[in-house]
């Protein structure tokens, strides 16, 4: 199979079926071998009922049905769990994103030989206090954190191998982060293309203000996952050797100070000073000891988890 096309959705039922028809158009037109998976992320509209109606008629396409509303990184990571194509496209159910695109993307991965390809809508048509400003601001903190030099992380049109889809695992809300997460696991041939992005036809957004409040939460938990997520003791250890080093020269002052420079002058245990010194130094032995927790934690992981042996290779 030469693609699978993953979609995930909440309530988009007005959309559907014209998305399915436009997607397997293209399809069509180039000879594609291809399958449509839609998720529903526990839609409360008719999205299912129409997905049904749609896998009656075109064996091409699958679905997926979350009771519930897990998040789209969740409806993600399960559609890519029952990819089947060799290459694997996401995009939204709103129309947003033009199915136009994957014969390009779809070439840029067979035959170009990117990893993973991202789509930049580099000429939107949101609003710009509401989302193209505070997208801006969000992918440019997500370049300078992640070191992935993408112009759109948030763009849901994306492309990828088969092999990359299979060895990332897409979870909480990290569905913004797919690049990044696929650079961690080995995967650095990362490309961009602009790509086209239209108006919403039908319906509304399903996301507000909040989601970037979560993107920059999730940004730092990435971050500290990359740089630091194999070595904890680099961060917690060095973090708690500064503080507890700082607390105990404080200390020591104090006592100098006591004994020597004002020995009439105030206990110690009445001085503020003395109880910083001593918090800052058992906070810094707490970070020690939490890096150093991780490190056996790490260590103790079975190695069949850290690498992958490809028994059909020719040596």
């Amino acid at each position: 199979m030469n693609i699978s096309v993953v979609i995930p959705l909440l309530n988009e039922s007005d959309s559907l079926n014209e998305l399915h028809d436009w997607i397997a158009k293209v399809m069509q037109s180039n000879h594609f071998s291809y399958e449509i998976i839609f998720i529903d992320d526990g839609s409360t509209d008719n999205s299912w009922q129409t997905i049904t109606s749609l896998i009656e008629k075109d064996s091409n396409v699958k679905g997926i049905r979350f009771f519930k509303n897990y998040g789209k990184s969740q409806a993600l990571h399960a559609g890519f769990l029952e990819t089947k194509g060799d290459v694997v496209i996401t995009m939204d159910a709103d129309l947003q994103d033009n199915p136009e695109e994957i014969p390009e993307l779809y070439n840029m991965i067979s035959e170009t030989g990117f990893d993973l390809v991202s789509g930049w809508k580099k000429k939107r048509y949101d609003s710009v206090i509401s989302k193209n400003i505070p997208s801006k601001l969000f992918n440019w903190a997500a370049r300078r954190t992640s070191g992935v030099k993408l112009h759109d992380f948030n763009c849901g049109l994306k492309a990828f191998k088969n092999t990359v889809v299979k060895n990332i695992d897409v979870n909480g809300e990290m569905h913004r982060y797919i690049p990044v997460l696929a650079k961690n696991a080995g995967f650095s041939n990362i490309g961009e293309k602009v790509v086209q992005h239209q108006a919403r036809k039908y319906g509304k957004t399903k996301f507000g203000m909040e989601r970037f409040i979560n993107g920059f939460l999730d940004l730092i938990t990435i971050w500290f996952v990359s740089r630091f997520g194999k070595r904890p003791m680099h961060f917690f250890g060095a973090l708690g050797a500064l503080m507890f080093v700082i607390g105990f020269g404080f200390a020591i002052y104090l006592g100098i100070d006591k004994l020597f420079i004002n020995p009439a002058g105030r206990l110690l245990t009445e001085r503020p000073q003395f109880y910083i010194s001593l918090v800052t130094m058992i906070i810094g032995t707490q970070f020690f000891v939490a890096g150093f927790l991780g490190e056996i934690i790490l260590g103790s992981q079975d190695n069949k988890e850290r690498y992958k042996i490809n028994k059909k290779a020719n040596l």
